[in-house]
């Protein structure tokens, strides 16, 4: 009974292709922002600062391109944006291993604007090809596969790094883009359901319909997920390097990570997805609470199992709530102001952890990205309530419940 709804979902045409082509995709992205560090490092002989102002500017180009590449899909389609941003790449990643510094941090801009969009195609594509009712366990599906590909793609770029050197990684890296853009090129997932109207229609929705102040509090929920993520990330290392316990980390971020995979799972089996808020605000108070018990690793862990259940949930709410919000003709460019929200919120997460960890202590790293978490939950309340209120006594016709998605909508 509890895999009904993924065997429900997976029986769904093209979805097992297409979260098996999307996780594969996903890995040699994974892999970017750890090989670029290394390679600052230990190729260019710069210090941890320069590597992490390539990474602010990779990410900058990616914050403003995901959008812009959602949006041209909805315009143009999917094949086209899949051979400008595979060729884009694979340039990228040829160029960077070979240029000096300076023109790594120009290139560094372009290459994330023009970043392959599998994050966002993957969701896109799931929100054309799944009816309402099975959205939620293909989204969690998702969340859980993204998991796997972020546990495995640094891995696979620090060992590369390490053998054959930052350079060969970043070769890889790009050859693993190649061949990802290629079978996403092949597989060619819709990003327009049956019943929709097709991007050869032509039809066009102002944003102003679907860009509402309730979509801005779902981004900000999603931005603030992804910045108690980061931060968590760099709060463990530091506590534990401050208690003399650094060689635990593998253990501690990997039982997190396992407990983050069995909340997805569990997520995507009810049957009525929450709002994102209400999964927000306990996973940054979890966090927060971690800096109670930072003086051995096992209390560490155990304290951020909570939190860690919480993680692929609240990334699934959040696709499954901007999927729902979202006219079809405009899903790319939601999906890809989604990814936005997602990587401004890594990009900040870390260095308000490590800004905390350095003036305070570290546990305050936990304190700082589980306040951020709840004050953004504070802010966006009255919105959400406000909301609320207005389904209730004059529900619109996508808010009005049916026998298969009732109470579904966050």
């Amino acid at each position: 009974m509890l895999l009904k709804p993924y065997r429900e979902t997976l029986a769904l045409p093209g979805i097992k292709s297409l979260l098996v082509v999307a996780t594969l995709a996903r890995i040699p992205i994974a892999a970017g922002a750890v090989t670029l560090t290394l390679h600052v490092v230990n190729d260019l002989g710069r210090g941890y600062g320069a590597a992490g102002l390539i990474g602010a500017a990779f990410t900058i180009g990616g914050s403003v391109g995901a959008p812009v590449m959602g949006r041209l899909i909805d315009r143009r389609g999917l094949r086209l944006v899949l051979v400008l941003t595979t060729v884009a790449e694979v340039l990228f990643w040829s160029l960077a291993q070979a240029v000096p510094f300076p023109v790594l941090l120009a290139i560094a801009l372009v290459g994330g604007f023009l970043a392959l969009p599998a994050f966002s195609v993957a969701r896109q594509a799931i929100a054309a090809m799944t009816p309402e009712s099975q959205r939620l366990p293909a989204f969690a599906l998702d969340s859980i596969t993204t998991e796997l590909s972020f546990m495995t793609g640094p891995a696979l770029g620090v060992l590369i790094a390490t053998s054959a050197g930052p350079r060969w990684a970043m070769l890889a890296i790009g050859s693993g883009i190649l061949v990802s853009g290629i079978g996403l090129w092949l597989l060619n997932p819709p990003v327009r359901g049956a019943h929709e109207a097709s991007i050869e229609s032509g039809e066009r929705v102002p944003r102003r319909s679907w860009l509402t102040p309730r979509f801005v509090a779902i981004l900000a929920i999603t931005s603030a997920a992804t910045v108690v993520l980061a931060g968590t990330d760099v709060a463990v290392v530091a506590v534990l390097r401050e208690n003399g316990e650094l060689g635990w980390t593998g253990l501690v971020m990997t039982l997190w990570a396992f407990f983050s995979l069995l909340g997805g799972f569990a997520y995507g089996t009810i049957r009525r997805g929450l709002p994102p808020i209400v999964l927000l605000a306990p996973m940054a108070l979890a966090t927060a609470a971690v800096s109670l018990g930072s003086s051995h690793w096992w209390l560490i862990a155990l304290l951020l199992l909570p939190a860690g259940a919480l993680c692929a949930p609240l990334i699934t709410s959040s696709a499954d709530a901007v999927s729902r919000m979202t006219p079809a003709a405009a899903r790319g460019e939601a999906m890809g102001l989604h990814n936005s929200a997602l990587t401004v919120g890594v990009a900040l997460g870390g260095p308000l952890a490590g800004l905390a960890a350095d003036t305070l202590s570290p546990p305050w790293g936990f304190v700082a990205v589980g306040g951020v978490g709840i004050l953004i939950a504070l802010l966006v309340l009255p919105a959400e309530l406000r909301h609320r209120r207005t389904s209730t006594v004059s529900p619109q016709p996508d808010d009005l419940p049916t026998p298969a998605t009732a109470g579904a909508t966050p």
